[in-house]
Parts: structure tokens; sequence; C-alpha cells
């Protein structure tokens, strides 16, 4: 493995959600570990699965493997980080200013971008505490999805530039205090995530070609901001031996060949390794430990064939449901790599199909609609949540406005703020917030970002409803927040995808606990991408279908009300004729 040799203390595993970031991350702690180093695992996805891989409960706090000798583990929690971020900063105030200025700190310090800023706070300490650089010999990061990942990547240089061009005032985040005294620890983080000697990055990827495209531009922005001691490990590769006379084999292992065969310049430079794809989930210390081998194990195909549990559906008889209202909003929701950009444009393009109208928007920093959906449709409109030109939007409309009949040195001050990397975060809200209304006269179908960044934005639309209701309740007004929006089953219908396997099936399960702990009742799930719906017969796909069937099974019997069952397909339904038929004939 190219990527493990002779590897640095931090190793960062990052790329699209559902390549195998988690797996690869833990496997090669796993070997490091049994090669007596010491070594800490760390993942700093909101949505962490770490601990369902090694089998134990790990959270927020470094806790030893129980099997494993020398491997510790972290999962940052945004949640507890943004609690221990507050006591710190509230706490030397409390009994010393009023309270209603502490209370006012205190809202300040309520949002979502006070949770992202805490969990970095977390992710740069690690990176630059002396105590845990001692301790361990290799710090590994299980990273968030790629857009979530870039921008922690950034922060550190983003909030250390701030602190320098605005020492004094305060931000969204409440008084600079609680900022300024990480300065020093910003830089260090800075400059350890571009030194090679101290830093590489594996970027995972499948022999997709969308994903591989999404990869190489993840390679370039990474590179752009100092970070290029990279290295390229194409996961899950079907191996052509395995193919057999199955037709779908045969489609995967011609696709696959295909994608590696056009792999992006940016990528060709790079040390590379390549995965074969493996038959069983990658739960437990001996999947790990099979997973860095080139080996594909061998094994006839189950003697019976998977039957399916009874009580599916098919993605049109969803649509059927969810035109019945005439318009609202629908949301797919779940684990970056489930394929719900595919699931999105797939609803949309039926819902058009009968004559709604329909709005499809992304909340996904790393979606691509365009390329999944391929041309346009009647009755079907596109658009993106992008940061960067919402943002620029924001600082515009509070410029024109607070900005309006200040002074030079207000208008400053106010545009000083306005740079604080956490405005995106508002100005993201504001923009979600007008798409829900949108959909009070439309269809509106949103391809949220993978779970942890949604929670997040989810977690805003809270405080904001939270500040309504402060604000508005005792004085008798009717309003409507779109946290009410969403909690109201007659206007939004939230659809979680997943796939068939155990690690997705439980973190979609996890993402319905959020929601429905804060008042969203998911309406329906969409197993994606089923080998054991595909009736595949190549003695690996085989296994991967009797696999697949508990899950199925666990999702009728334990989680959803209404499912729907999708086939892994010999062509990625690209375009929006084969988005109809997947619609249509699923």
């Amino acid at each position: 493995m190219h990527f493990l040799d002779n590897p640095p203390p931090f190793l960062f595993f990052t790329g699209k959600g559902g390549v195998g970031k988690t797996s690869l991350a833990c496997a090669s702690a796993l070997r490091l570990a049994r090669a007596g180093k010491r070594v800490l695992l760390v993942s700093t996805d909101p949505a962490s699965n770490v601990g369902q891989v090694f089998g134990q409960t790990i959270g927020h706090a470094i806790r030893p493997i129980a099997a494993v000798e020398n491997l510790s583990a972290l999962e940052i929690d945004p949640q507890a980080a943004a609690q221990q971020y507050r006591d710190r900063i509230v706490g030397p105030v409390k009994n010393v200013l009023p309270e209603a200025v502490v209370k006012g700190i205190e809202e300040q310090l309520s949002g979502a971008c006070t949770t992202e800023i805490a969990a970095f706070d977390e992710f740069t300490a690690l990176l630059t505490a002396p105590a845990l650089i001692a301790d361990y010999d290799h710090i590994v990061f299980d990273t968030a999805p790629t857009g979530h990942t870039i921008r922690l990547l950034q922060l550190p240089g983003a909030w250390s530039g701030f602190l320098d061009a605005n020492p004094d005032g305060a931000s969204c985040l409440g008084p600079l205090s609680g900022l300024e005294k990480q300065r020093t620890q910003y830089h260090a983080a800075v400059d350890a995530l571009a030194d090679p000697a101290k830093t590489r990055l594996v970027l995972v990827a499948r022999a997709q070609a969308s994903t591989l495209r999404e990869v190489a531009r993840t390679h370039e922005e990474l590179a752009a901001i100092g970070l290029g001691q990279q290295h390229l490990v194409i996961n899950g590769v079907f191996p052509a031996t395995e193919a057999g006379d199955d037709a779908l084999a045969q489609a995967i292992v011609r696709r696959e060949a295909a994608a590696l065969g056009q792999l992006p310049a940016a990528l060709a430079g790079l040390p590379q390794d390549r995965l074969p794809l493996k038959p069983y989930n990658l739960v437990g210390l001996a999947a790990l430990e099979a997973l860095l081998s080139d080996a594909v194990e061998p094994g006839a195909a189950p003697a019976t064939v998977a039957l399916l549990p009874a009580g599916m559906s098919s993605l049109a008889q969803l649509v059927d449901g969810i035109a019945e209202a005439g318009h609202g909003l629908v949301m797919v929701m779940g684990k970056g790599g489930v394929g719900k950009t595919t699931i999105a444009a797939a609803v949309a393009v039926e819902l058009a199909r009968r004559g709604l109208p329909v709005h499809l928007t992304t909340s996904d920093p790393a979606a691509h609609l365009g390329e999944t959906l391929g041309e346009a449709v009647p009755a079907l409109t596109v658009s993106r949540i992008d940061p960067v030109a919402e943002t620029a939007r924001y600082r515009d409309e509070v410029l024109a406005s607070k900005g309006r009949d200040l002074d030079a040195a207000g208008r400053a001050l106010l545009e000083e703020d306005l740079r604080s990397p956490c405005t995106e975060e508002i100005a993201v809200f504001q923009a979600f917030s007008r798409v829900i209304r949108e959909a009070g006269r439309k269809f509106v179908v949103m391809d949220t970002a993978p779970t942890g960044h949604t929670l997040l934005l989810l977690d805003a639309t809270g405080a904001y409803h939270r500040d309504m209701v402060r604000q508005m309740g005792d004085k008798g007004l009717h309003f409507v927040t779109p946290m009410m929006q969403l909690q109201d089953p007659a206007r939004t219908k939230v659809l979680i995808a997943t796939l068939a396997e155990t690690t997705p099936v439980l973190e979609a399960a996890a993402l319905q606990a959020d929601l429905m702990r804060a008042g969203i009742t998911p309406w329906a799930w969409v197993v994606n991408q089923s080998v054991a719906a595909a009736g595949a017969r190549s003695p690996l796909l085989a296994r991967r279908a009797q696999n697949e069937a508990r899950e199925i099974d666990a999702v009728l019997t334990r989680h959803a009300r209404r499912v729907a069952l999708l086939p892994l397909l010999a062509e990625e339904p690209v375009g929006a004729a084969a988005l109809a038929t997947l619609a249509s004939s699923s």
C-alpha cells in the first residue's frame, strides 16, 4: 500500500461520501497499531460511524479500542464540543456581567456556526497539542464528506486571517476573546497541515467517472490551500475475474474500466493504490484486516437466491403519494454516496413528467445536479444553493440595510464582522428558508448535503425557530417558521436514502432519530443500488445480495413505514430519460 509507506504523523482520509473513507481509515489505523505504532483514530464527521465499525461505543473522549493494543479512538461530537465551547466563553462572565448581557451572549452562541467552530477548535487542538503528539506515533483522521472537509481544512487559514484583520469588536460567535486565545493554535494548525513531513492526505474514490471528477476537484482545492502531500486510493474495484457470465457484473467491469481509462489529468501524477471489491460488509476486525489485501476471497455463490421481503414499494408509488398534495417540499437526506442526487432528480423528473411544476435544488457543496440531469425537462427548473454566491448576496443586503446610516468607522467594523467565516452559515440558512417558502405554491425537491452538514443546517433552522417564538409568541402574532414547515407532514416529505449495507442502514437510523428529536418524521426510506433487487448471478454479487436481504428486512421491520427498493443498474442513471425509467419502473 503506497499510501501507508513511511507515513507521517498525521494521515487524513477524505473524498466524496460513500467511497469507503471510514473503512480505509479504520483499516489503516489497525494495520499501524498491529505494527507496534501508537495510533489515535479520530473522526471529524458529524455523522461518524467509527464506533459501529469496531463494535464498541467511542464518543467524545479518547477511548482505547478494546480488542486492539496500541489503538485508541475519538469521535468529535459537534454538540458536545459546542457546549464545552459555550462554557469556556460564558463561564468567566456569568457572575460578572448583568444577566441580560449573559443571555445575549448565550443566544449568540446557540447557532450552527458555533457548533462548527467548536468542532474545528477540537480538530486544531489535535494537530497542535504537545501531549497528544508525544503520546501517539500517528493520528489518523476519518474526515467528513468532501464539501465539509474542504470547509474544515480551510478554516484554520480563514480564522487566523480573520483574527489578524479584526482584533477588536465582536463576530457572530460573540466576544472574540474566545477565539483570540486560540490564535497561536490556529497558526500552528495551518503550518502542520501544509508540512509534508507531518501531514499526508489520502484521497479515496470509487471507479466511477463522477466520483473521479469530484476527487480531482478536491485534489486541486486542497493543493491550492497548501496541502500538497496527496495519495489516491481507488476503492471497491470489481475484479474482472469474478464477473463470469453475469451480464450485470460484466457491465460493471466495463463501466469501471472506462472510468479508470479516462482518469482526470490532475490525478494521473499521484501515487495510486487500487483495492478490490469485497463480498462482505466492512465491520469487525477480520473484515478490516482483509480490506488492505489485494486478494479477492474465493467463494461460491450461495446455494439459495436471496429472497426479498414483501412490502416493498416502487419509486413511482412513492411519487404517487407525494403528488397528491399538488405542491410541497421533498427533502432527500442521508449519508454521502448513497445516491441522494440521483433519487432527488428521479423524483423531480417524474413529478414534472406528470405536468406538475417542480424546482429541483441542492444544498450539497459537492453535488452536480447538472451532470445527473443532463438536459432540460419541461416544467422543471434546477438550481444550487451556492455558499459563495449566497454569502456575497447576504453581505450586500446587510451593508445596504444595517450599514446605510453608519459612519465610515462603523461601516468598516460591520464589513470586518461580515468577513467572519460564520457569515456563510447564516447566508446558506437564508437561502434554505427561501426555498422552503417557494414550496407553498409548487413542488420543491431538495438534494441535501451529506448527513452531518444537513444536521448543522437544521440546527440553524431550529435556532431561528426558537428566536422567532421568543420574539413573536408573546405578542400573539401568527407566524410560520421554516422549522414548523419541516415538522408539518402535509407540507414536507422527507425521504431517507440508504444502501442495503450494515453501516449505511445504521447511519440512516441515527439520522432518523435525530430528525424525530427535532419533531420531523421521515415519510419514507429509499434503499438504493440493491444487488438483491437486480438478480445478479456472479458469486461475488450473489454473496453481497445475501448480506443485503438481512438489512432490507431490518429497514422494513424496524425503521420505516414506506420503503422503495431501487436495483443496482448496469449503466448509471444519467440523463432525464434514464431517470424517468428509474422512477417509473423501479
